[in-house]
């Protein structure tokens, strides 16, 4: 019935394809799309238009990006690593991946990474009741380090100046994952001169 529209809150901003048809029949998601309570947004997410909670910049890229994971700046801030809020969520996806849209808002700023140095050190987190995915934050800053020439200098040494004075820092696993990325000389010189 049609009336059970009023559910639809419990599943949170974006509402996963197939967590929709556990709960509903084809026939009564078309009708909360007809009625305007969803709205598909692709194969995988519908929008739930019956949702009244805080809203997240990184569900929504979720939504739109399945297979993106929140990187760069967006990440550091998000770790607490900058206070530089970029004007577009960082998405990464991996090379040669076909993203079908974006969302009007926010605005999402796409990267590509080949799949050696995408497929590893990628979290998932909980917000407003929806996921979205993000890396972990050695691979967060071994990425900054790594493309410090276009995300900037000054922003490069913030972020791992701030990572390096966290107590739950493990220089361990950003050695590793910066050797992963390709980066591990750039690194080491960072922290012989910033430590």
């Amino acid at each position: 019935m049609v009336t059970e529209h009023t559910s639809l809150n419990a599943f949170g901003q974006f509402i996963p394809r197939k967590k929709l048809l556990e709960n509903y029949s084809p026939y009564q998601i078309s009708l909360f799309v007809r009625d305007g309570y969803i709205t598909k947004i692709n194969n995988t997410y519908y929008q739930n238009n019956t949702y009244d909670g805080e809203e997240s910049d990184f569900t929504y890229a979720k939504a739109y990006v399945p297979n993106g994971v929140i990187s760069f700046m967006s990440a550091a801030v998000y770790y607490d690593l900058s206070n530089n809020r970029p004007m577009a969520v960082d998405v990464t996806v991996q090379a040669n991946s076909y993203v079908p849209s974006f969302p009007d808002w926010p605005p999402v700023k796409l990267h590509y990474m080949e799949k050696k140095y995408f497929n590893f050190a990628v979290t998932t987190y909980s917000a407003n009741g929806s996921e979205f995915s993000i890396f972990e934050i050695e691979k967060v800053v071994a990425d900054i380090v790594k493309y410090r020439e276009s995300i900037g200098i000054e922003e490069t040494k913030e972020v791992l100046t701030n990572y390096l004075k966290r107590s739950d820092r493990d220089l361990n696993k950003l050695i590793r994952y910066s050797k992963a990325d390709g980066c591990e000389k750039q690194m080491r010189t960072y922290l012989e001169v910033l430590a």
